[in-house]
């Protein structure tokens, strides 16, 4: 087994199903997605980094979600674009490798939903509690609150694949478009009922969490929101939580529909199609969450004009 698991360390990746005729405009596809991915997250952390009038609590907070948002992209895309443009045959990577992405993939994914719990619950004070933001959302609590998320995310994925990595391997096929903890431990011939059982409980836990925690608080909001006398500004915070929910909801399905449908082997390419849906948030929480925070438009309205002035 020592010897088999020594040969099996060079991974063969199945990646995504493309005809040869449409390898390049699928790569030029995921190309322009992810420069966009990128510029628009990198424009806006360098907004909020040089604007002063930016420098406040909700802000800073925000920032954690382009940075995931990047570094989940590039975890991911650059290796499918790779893979896209050769032979099935040649689609190779080492175990390490593997392992590096699975693991960043799951911080990346989990890290996603503690930072829009955090975000829903600074939008709840903010709205339903207005006279104790300022000593609730200190820069110090926002801190805690990030370092919070992000450690979490890496000390339970680290359980997570740490229960994968133990066990040896008796297949060297990853058949999904990148790796993560489920093809990962499908190499191994051993019992990995401990793993699904893990992985499962710990999605459900996040999910449940995740998932009542935003609808609750943007629940409560809009409910401040329609007994409020201000209806123009209700009407805007309606609006707001109406969008980040659907947007909410897009990352939740199509991350819900990747884990379900790893235990049905019979739709593997109905997997495959429902793992790349999981690009769509990092490119559209830059237009959701920056765009419609009103001092971020503001600046990026203010720096037009002054190009148009100033060419």
């Amino acid at each position: 087994m020592d010897n088999l698991t020594f040969i099996n360390s060079i991974l063969l990746m199945e990646g995504l199903t493309v005809i040869p005729q449409s390898s390049y405009p699928v790569f030029i596809l995921l190309l322009l997605s992810y420069v966009f991915i990128m510029v628009s997250n990198i424009g806006l952390i360098i907004l909020i980094s040089t604007e002063k009038n930016l420098h406040h609590p909700m802000h800073f907070l925000f920032c954690n979600l382009p940075l995931n948002d990047m570094m989940g992209t590039t975890v991911i895309l650059p290796r499918i674009m790779h893979d896209i443009i050769r032979e099935t045959s040649e689609r190779y990577m080492t175990y390490a490798e593997c392992v590096v992405q699975a693991y960043f993939v799951h911080v990346c994914a989990v890290a996603c939903h503690y930072v829009l719990m955090i975000m829903a619950f600074d939008r709840y004070v903010a709205i339903c509690n207005p006279l104790r933001y300022t000593a609730i959302m200190t820069n110090k609590m926002v801190v805690k609150l990030s370092a919070s998320a992000w450690g979490l995310s890496l000390f339970m994925v680290s359980i997570l694949l740490g229960l994968t990595i133990r066990l040896s391997r008796c297949r060297s096929k990853i058949e999904n478009p990148f790796c993560d903890n489920a093809s990962l431990f499908k190499l191994s011939c051993e019992n990995v009922v401990v793993n699904n059982i893990f992985g499962i409980f710990y999605t459900v836990i996040v999910f449940t969490f995740s998932l009542g925690s935003v609808f609750i608080t943007y629940g409560k909001i809009a409910s401040v929101c329609i007994t409020s006398k201000n209806k123009s500004l209700n009407s805007k915070a309606i609006k707001t939580c109406s969008t980040h929910i659907a947007v909410y909801l897009i990352m939740l399905v199509s991350s819900a529909s990747f884990i379900f449908l790893h235990r049905f082997p019979e739709y593997s390419e109905s997997r495959k199609l429902a793992s790349m849906f999981n690009i769509v948030p990092p490119g559209l929480n830059p237009l959701v969450y920056g765009l419609q925070t009103k001092e971020i438009r503001q600046k990026l309205v203010n720096i037009w004009c002054r190009k148009k002035v100033n060419p």
